[in-house]
């Protein structure tokens, strides 16, 4: 029996479903890897806790088509671990995967949903999932596991598989891509680019880099040479270095080869790896509980302390069996015999992502798979579980038996009675809504309230990630919306909805007063001073923070608990390292520095100096009065760059072109020009050494070629943004129509001045500009002028200043920035880059994906419970994460800092003093 759920789409349609996701996504994974995975059929056994979470997140990402198979009815057990399921699904007794089928689908409209209800056990003929490219299957037995993987690991090409399972606070994932699986790109990184300043003749020889520029390169890797110059013959070759210092590293023998001169970079070369795996296995604690299955034809009972020494007594006896006889750690065996039966739902979050993210791996080949175990478990938390009785663990009829299973119903009523304020409804907000739905947070009778911010509103690239929305909700609140979709998944939840901002700069900032009636505060935000900020109000008030982000398939949790770790605040990374001045201004030597040039002329000619424009007509205005004040002498800021706006000022679509064509010349020639007239090219510094050698390059002027594309995209793009500003009316007809456009419009002549050019790294940009007196005379001359033509009048006072944009491809933006840095790119022989990754460098977009988004929410959430039930330090793991490696570690928390004054007083970061009189405290010691 086969029910499918899908849009109505063209033939073709995988091709551009790219349109549907948010270039964060191709961010990380790639326009190649994204093919694939439109182009590939999974299928997914287990509509359960694990098995919806695993859904969720690839449908997400954009595979071809999804299989959901399941033969359980869906029970109030559901609703505490499926967000998918509702109470009428339970009343008709649907089953699970036709239950979410169509909620599912909703997910992502390019992706085919399909739903199975047919039997799958041992008797069942496999040869049905030869359709699809990878297989994973939850909630099925250790034998029928077996046979499946032995089916797929015998294919050709072998059918990728993946096994998980969440039992109570324990977790296992398991990975079998076949006997051998190529990995194009390992990291998703991207390639290294180093700036060499030596490399010597020997055996082997060392290449060495800048100073104070480390290669982060490991022994191995493969580089390739460009721009060398001296030792030419290492040009467009490759070689695989060994690292000798963070500064320098080997790559053969370089003795027969001519003497180094100056120059060159080293890039990295991504090279294929070949990753090998075994069949299914399982370890001791494992094949226990499905001895123990097999045996009783049960699970062991909820609490049940006799079971847990049967299944104990069954490890001990498995061990024995194994080649290497493994010690059996009693405690993981009893405490996974106890809870097996419940569904802690954060930690098949957490699994869920990672199990995920090599569902994409399986499908692309892109990044390094698991190999081929992960198991996760929960047991910091058993220590206070072992005081209670097993009452507490039992049943009781309610959507939070499978939690309550597991943490026991006082910590339950501990969750639903908390208040807790989620600041940010994004992709991780929208995920730590779904954990607090299934863990009751805020239910409380008489307690309890989640109360959730966020100013932004709903766009379409938001859709593959942050799972709450749908297209119909684009342009809508994100926490209205979010608070609406997760009433969905539990209509008992208490929730408070805001559009405020949380950072000290607005009017909306919560009071210590609102901060006092939290119990914990959830931070899921991009902007790290945000994050400052609400961890000092958290540490001024007492109250436990926990704070997550994700860039990629990279992600951290962090616990802050007062008067047990240290703050947010109390570390700072190091700070992003800022281009000089001077290399964006006369030196730029990477794509990077090109990109960022741009962004800076956009942000100059197109918002900073019309805005200052509108301001000084504000203050003064009519044209005739500031023409009688500096007749009179008197000085008005910035009154001279206004004027040589105003005389400038193109009134029709002709003269914008001609004004992008005056600043062409003077970007791309002028700027040439200038340098090699300061600096010709065999310009020697004091030592002798050439000036221009690695990493400054030599411009050379571009000509302007009305046919080259580049030149023509720049001019479109700039007159568009020209009469934007100056509120000069054209139509997409009038800018390609050749009688309007024509080519000698571009032949602008503009006569060539030399400056003087700042080389000093440590330079900044001046904030202003002395005026000459020459420069006065002509300012007066040029109102003068303008005012007798009726140019200065009202409407020409005025201009309309742009805001950058990144996500509205139609305003030229990022054509404009586009366009501007490759061609300052080309002037000075920089590799170019594509509008994707410009755009991305840009507009500063941070990668992300679904995946990594959903293990880092379960991970918060398993570390909310922990502070909801006063857990001692100890208890508290941060975590980082890379899916990529893939890399899992988590570490304790920083313990706090106890400081000294006199008298002994000791204090700490969340230590209050009132001081009542002027007298001086010591010098603190530590302590």
């Amino acid at each position: 029996k086969l029910k499918s759920y899908s849009s109505s789409l063209k033939p073709g349609t995988e091709k551009i479903c790219t349109k549907w996701f948010s270039l964060r996504q191709r961010y990380v994974l790639g326009d190649t890897a994204m093919q694939k995975m439109a182009q590939s059929h999974v299928f997914l056994s287990g509509i359960g806790g694990l098995g919806v979470e695993i859904a969720k997140n690839i449908i997400l990402a954009g595979v071809k088509a999804l299989t959901v198979h399941d033969t359980k009815q869906c029970t109030k057990w559901d609703l505490g671990i499926n967000f998918f399921i509702h109470e009428d699904d339970i009343t008709s007794q649907r089953n699970r995967a036709e239950a979410t089928l169509h909620r599912i689908a909703e997910l992502n409209p390019y992706v085919h949903v399909a739903a199975s209800v047919v039997p799958l056990d041992e008797t069942t003929d496999l040869s049905f999932l030869k359709q699809y490219q990878c297989v994973i299957l939850t909630e099925v037995s250790l034998l029928l596991q077996k046979k499946i993987n032995d089916f797929c690991h015998a294919q050709q090409p072998p059918i990728k598989f993946i096994s998980a399972d969440v039992y109570g606070i324990c977790s296992r994932l398991f990975c079998d891509f076949g006997d051998e699986f190529e990995v194009l790109d390992t990291t998703g990184e991207e390639p290294k680019e180093i700036f060499i300043s030596n490399i010597t003749q020997s055996n082997p020889g060392i290449v060495t880099c800048l100073e104070n520029h480390p290669h982060r390169l490991e022994t191995g890797q493969f580089l390739t040479f460009r721009e060398v110059n001296g030792m030419s013959c290492l040009n467009g070759s490759t070689h695989q270095i060994t690292v000798v210092s963070p500064y320098s590293f080997s790559i053969g023998d370089t003795s027969d080869m001519e003497p180094y001169l100056h120059g060159g970079i080293a890039v990295q070369v991504k090279t294929p790896k070949m990753f090998y795996f075994a069949p299914l296995q399982i370890h001791v604690a494992m094949l226990a509980l499905n001895h123990f299955q097999e045996n009783f034809g049960r699970g062991p009972n909820i609490g049940c302390l006799q079971d847990a020494e049967e299944m104990l007594k069954i490890a001990m006896s498995v061990s024995e069996t194994l080649e290497n006889k493994p010690q059996v750690n009693g405690d993981v065996v009893k405490w996974l015999s106890r809870t097996a039966q419940g569904f802690l739902a954060p930690l098949a979050a957490a699994v869920g992502g990672v199990a995920s993210q090599e569902v994409l791996k399986a499908v692309t080949g892109k990044f390094s798979p698991l190999q081929q175990w992960l198991y996760i478990d929960m047991l910091d938390i058993v220590t206070p579980l072992e005081k209670m009785g097993c009452e507490e663990f039992l049943p009781r009829g309610d959507r939070y038996d499978a939690l309550r299973a597991c943490i026991g119903d006082s910590l339950c009523q501990k969750l639903h009675d908390l208040n807790v304020f989620l600041v940010g409804c994004g992709a991780i907000g929208c995920e730590m809504l779904k954990n607090f739905a299934l863990l009751g947070v805020g239910t409380g009778q008489d307690k309890g309230l989640v109360t959730i911010t966020d100013p932004d509103l709903i766009e379409k690239s938001n859709l593959n990630r942050q799972f709450l929305f749908r297209p119909h909700h684009i342009q809508k609140p994100k926490s209205y919306t979010a608070a609406e979709a997760t009433l969905n998944i539990n209509p008992y939840l208490k929730i408070d909805s805001y559009i405020n901002k949380v950072c000290p700069a607005t009017e909306n900032t919560y009071s210590d007063e609102f901060y006092t009636k939290q119990d914990v505060i959830v931070t899921a935000l991009d902007n790290v001073e945000a994050r400052r900020y609400i961890d000092s109000r958290c540490v001024a008030n007492l109250r436990p923070l926990i704070d997550s982000g994700t860039m990629g398939t990279k992600g951290h949790t962090e616990v802050i608990v007062p008067h047990l770790t240290e703050s947010y605040n109390s570390h700072r990374d190091p700070p992003e390292e800022e281009i000089p001045f001077c290399t964006l201004k006369s030196f730029p030597a990477a794509i990077e520095h090109t990109i960022q040039w741009a962004r800076d002329k956009f942000e100059s000619s197109f918002s900073h100096k019309p805005s200052l424009f509108n301001k000084f007509w504000q203050t003064y205005p009519s044209a005739e009065e500031v023409l009688q004040r500096i007749k009179s002498g008197e000085s008005l800021e910035g009154c001279f760059h206004v004027i040589k706006t105003l005389s400038r000022r193109p009134r029709s679509w002709t003269q914008c072109v001609e004004l992008a064509r005056v600043k062409f010349e003077k970007y791309f020639s002028h700027k040439a020009l200038q340098l090699l007239h300061s600096f010709p090219l065999d310009t020697r510094l004091k030592d002798g050494s050439l000036f221009w050698q690695s990493p400054k390059r030599p411009p050379f002027p571009v000509k302007f070629e009305f046919n080259d594309p580049l030149h023509y995209g720049f001019i479109v793009s700039a007159a568009k943004l020209f009469a934007t500003v100056y509120c000069v009316p054209f139509t997409e007809k009038v800018i390609h129509t050749a009688t309007v456009f024509p080519s000698h419009n571009l032949d602008v002549p503009v006569q060539f001045w030399p400056d003087v050019v700042q080389t000093d790294e440590t330079a900044r940009k001046p904030d202003h500009i002395p005026v000459s007196s020459e420069d006065e005379r002509n300012a007066i001359f040029q109102l003068e002028k303008s005012i007798v033509s009726n140019e200065a009048l009202e409407n020409d006072l005025q201009m309309k200043p742009i805001s950058f944009e990144k996500d509205d491809d139609s305003n030229g933006h990022i054509d404009f920035i586009t366009a501007a840095s490759n061609l300052r790119a080309k002037m000075y022989n920089i590799e170019p880059a594509d509008r994707f990754k410009t755009k991305r460098i840009a507009g500063k977009i941070i990668p992300a994906i679904a995946t990594a988004t959903a293990a880092v929410s379960g991970l918060v959430a398993l570390e909310l419970i922990k502070v909801v039930g006063g857990y001692p330090a100890d208890a508290y793991k941060n975590c980082f994460l890379n899916l990529a490696i893939p890399i899992m570690v988590f570490t304790e928390t920083l313990r706090i800092i106890i400081k000294m004054y006199i008298h002994h007083t000791i204090f700490t970061v969340f230590t209050n003093f009132t001081c009542m009189n002027k007298k001086e405290f010591s010098t603190p010691k530590s302590k």
